[in-house]
């Protein structure tokens, strides 16, 4: 894809798209979870993962440079919330250990995405950081 294309909406974004992806994978595993876990555990994985999605929009069509990349490091916090809330449940044997590596690859994919991101806009003029063909 041409490295001039700007991205009008942050669903064009691949990061975004990956972590909207983990988002419902999350969601779906948790249905079966223990009810016990409903207000706990259930609760705070999904907060933490809808987390990464919403924060990558919000920091979209921010002006500044540094506004953007605050609002893709609230990202990355939920981001590593997430991968410990996944490490807790096969722990807790909640999820096997295939739904555990499912969960961390795609964990992986959207953290080196999100580094990436980061790392073009923080690079990158106020101007020209919504433009970013490796996410598109």
């Amino acid at each position: 894809m041409n490295s001039s294309y700007k991205s009008s909406v942050f669903t064009d974004l691949i990061v975004w798209q990956k972590a909207h992806k983990l988002t419902l994978l999350v969601y779906s595993i948790t249905q079966k979870f223990p009810h016990e876990e409903i207000y706990s555990l259930t609760s705070q994985f999904r907060r933490s993962v809808i987390s990464i999605p919403a924060n990558i929009a919000e920091g979209y069509k921010r002006k500044g440079r540094l506004d953007k990349l605050k609002f893709l490091n609230y990202a990355q916090g939920s981001l590593e919330e997430t991968r410990y809330y996944t490490i807790l449940s096969k722990d807790l044997g909640y999820i096997d250990l295939s739904t555990f590596e499912l969960l961390d690859e795609s964990i992986n994919e959207v953290s080196f995405l999100l580094n990436s991101y980061s790392s073009t806009i923080a690079k990158n003029d106020d101007k020209s950081s919504t433009t970013s063909s490796n996410f598109l």
